[in-house]
C-alpha cells in the first residue's frame, strides 16, 4: 500500500489511493505531494498534521514511538565556513518502488550555498524522474558548484531532508555499491547508479563537510527557501523538456545564519576611489599604483 501526502491541493491530508490525490492536485497551482512506503514518512512529510485526508488513523505521537523526531539543525550547530541547502521534488506518484511515472510528470532540484561574502541558489527540473533522483541531483549540482568555485576545501555543512542521500552517505552504503561494481548487497541494479557515480567522483574533492538532518518543510529558513525555488521550477516548465527552465539567483541574506564579520562586498575588482583635490591626489595615485601592480585596478574601469 502507498500512503499519498497532500501538503498543497484542493485538499490536505494522507490518501491510499492515485485516484482519489489526483482530483485534489491536479490543476491546483502550487501542488505539493509525495508519495510514501509507510503512514510515518507520510505525517512526518505533513510536519505531524495528518489534516483531512481519509487515512487519520496515526497521530504524532505514535510516529514518534516507532522512529523518534529529530530536532531542525539549528545555526548555532553549523561549524562551517559554507553552508549548503538541498532538495529535490516531484510531482508524480513514482516515488516508490513499482510506482508509475508518467513522461509528463514535472520534478526539480534546488540548492543554496552560503557563504561569507554572500549566498547563490540554481534550480533545474526534468519530466518524468523520481523524488530520489531529484534530491541526488540537488546535492550533486551542489558539489560542482562549490568544486568550480574553489570552496572544496573549506569547512562545509551540508543540510538537507533527505534520509536516502544521507544514508547512502553516512551508513556507507556509497562505499558498497562502488565496491561491488554498483550494485546493490542482494545483486539488483542500483537505481540512478550514474548520478551516484558522479557523486562519488566528487566527494572525492572534499574533506570537510558536516552533514546535518532537518525535518522537510519546517521551521528551517534554508530547506524551506530550496523547497519553494524547486516548486517554482515545476510551476514554469512547459508541456516538454525544451520548455524546462533553469533558475539561477544571486540572493540577499535570507537568514543571518552565522555569526561573520560584516565585510565590504567586492564588485568585479572595482574599487570606488575618492576624486582627488589639492591634498588627495597625490595619495589617490599612490593608491592607484599599488593596484595596478597588484593587478586589481584598470584605468579603463568605468
Amino acid at each position: 500500500m502507498k500512503f499519498y501526502a497532500v501538503k498543497k491541493g484542493k485538499k490536505t491530508g494522507i490518501f491510499t489511493t492515485w485516484d482519489e490525490t489526483e482530483k485534489l492536485v491536479k490543476g491546483y497551482s502550487g501542488a505539493q505531494y509525495k508519495s510514501f512506503k509507510t503512514r510515518e514518512e507520510a505525517v512526518d512529510y505533513l510536519g505531524g498534521e495528518v489534516g483531512h485526508g481519509t487515512d487519520q488513523k496515526l497521530t504524532r505521537k505514535r510516529a514518534t514511538k516507532k522512529r523518534p523526531a529529530k530536532k531542525p539543525t539549528k545555526p548555532d550547530s553549523f561549524s562551517g565556513e559554507t553552508i549548503v541547502y538541498t532538495d529535490g521534488g516531484s510531482r508524480n506518484h513514482g516515488n516508490v518502488r513499482g510506482g508509475h511515472i508518467k513522461a509528463s510528470d514535472k520534478a526539480a532540484w534546488a540548492f543554496l550555498v552560503q557563504t561569507k561574502d554572500g549566498q547563490f541558489a540554481k534550480s533545474d527540473g526534468e519530466f518524468g524522474a523520481t523524488n530520489n533522483r531529484m534530491e541526488i541531483m540537488a546535492f550533486l549540482e551542489a558539489l560542482k558548484y562549490l568544486a568550480h568555485n574553489h570552496l572544496q576545501n573549506s569547512r562545509i555543512d551540508v543540510v538537507m531532508d533527505s534520509r536516502y542521500v544521507l544514508d547512502a552517505i553516512q551508513k556507507g552504503w556509497l562505499k558498497g555499491w562502488r565496491n561491488r561494481g554498483w550494485t546493490k548487497s542482494d545483486g539488483s541494479k542500483l537505481q540512478n547508479k550514474e548520478l551516484w557515480q558522479a557523486v562519488d567522483q566528487q566527494l572525492r574533492e572534499f574533506q570537510l563537510i558536516q552533514y546535518h538532518w532537518t525535518k522537510g518543510h519546517a521551521a528551517d529558513a534554508g530547506n524551506v527557501f530550496v523547497d519553494e525555488l524547486l516548486n517554482k521550477t515545476m510551476d514554469k516548465m512547459g508541456t516538454s523538456q525544451a520548455q524546462t527552465p533553469q533558475l539561477v539567483e544571486k540572493l540577499p541574506p535570507i537568514q543571518q545564519l552565522v555569526k561573520q564579520q560584516k565585510e565590504p562586498k567586492k564588485a568585479d575588482h572595482k574599487i570606488d576611489l575618492p576624486k582627488p583635490g589639492p591634498k588627495t591626489a597625490a595619495s589617490v595615485r599612490d593608491i592607484e599604483n599599488s593596484l595596478k601592480q597588484l593587478g586589481l585596478f584598470d584605468e579603463d574601469d568605468d
